[in-house]
């Protein structure tokens, strides 16, 4: 689908604006991961799912690099995998993808939008077996509300759907694939943004602590807690929104528009 630059919110012929407005902020969240050096060439997936009953999402066309991502881009299918895309065999979606990715759309309604991630401070993390540390503010943030989910190789076996769900919970956001990277979910595609870039950060952080070889000074569980609940507290979301709108600034005017 080749759709020329048009506002946000006006939709090409035959598309909802509901389904062109989540195009347009998952590419730029695409486009982001990129800006921030998260991506891992084309491999990596984030997806959003599509307001309806369908239970339709989004996810990348296979092989189109992430700073490069437009809203045509982005391939509709649904919780079997099938293409829901005129010329469905020009749009290739990759398999592992589709595996994690569905497993936490079916599972999960609150959260709207997933990403997953190979960086090397996450994937660095996800190998050491204490996994992330309560040692900074960033990672204060996860602090009780982080799951892990051991490697079971690449994930290309439709089973690993229930364990990956069963792993992550009812009600945490953020998980570590153990040997594997980082997965987290939002409420909406600004909060995943926040949650993935602070994960990262959490991450980095660790990596760099730990390389010092210095005694590491840990926070009084009261503070681990409260901590947590202040990064956790009923304006997330707005404060990720924020943050978000802020965002955008980073990769606006680079290249073709993430809005086409």
């Amino acid at each position: 689908m080749n759709v020329a630059l048009r506002p946000r919110g006006e939709a090409p012929a035959g598309m909802s604006a509901e389904e062109w407005a989540v195009r347009c902020d998952l590419a730029a969240l695409y486009r982001l991961v990129a800006h921030h050096r998260m991506t891992d060439l084309i491999y990596t997936h984030i997806s959003a799912r599509i307001p309806g009953p369908e239970h339709h999402f989004l996810i990348n066309r296979y092989g189109v690099l992430f700073h490069e991502m437009r809203a045509s881009d982005l391939v509709k299918i649904d919780l079997d995998g099938n293409v829901l895309e005129d010329e469905p065999q020009s749009r290739k979606v990759n398999a592992a993808g589709f595996t994690i990715h569905s497993a936490i759309h079916m599972a999960r309604e609150d959260l709207t939008c997933v990403v997953h991630t190979h960086t090397s401070a996450g994937i660095a993390v996800s190998c050491q077996k204490h996994g992330l540390l309560p040692i900074s503010q960033h990672a204060l943030k996860f602090y009780g509300h982080l799951s892990y989910h051991g490697y079971e190789g690449v994930a290309l076996d439709l089973d690993e759907r229930e364990r990956l769900i069963h792993d992550l919970g009812p009600t945490n956001k953020a998980m570590i694939l153990v040997n594997h990277g980082l997965l987290v979910g939002g409420r909406t595609i600004a909060e995943a943004w926040n949650q993935i870039y602070y994960l990262e950060r959490a991450c980095q952080a660790q990596v760099a602590a730990l390389s010092g070889g210095a005694e590491l000074v840990f926070p009084p569980e009261a503070v681990r807690l409260k901590t947590a609940a202040q990064f956790n507290g009923p304006n997330t979301l707005s404060h990720a929104q924020f943050s978000w709108d802020s965002s955008l600034a980073l990769i606006e005017g680079q290249g073709r528009d993430w809005r086409s």
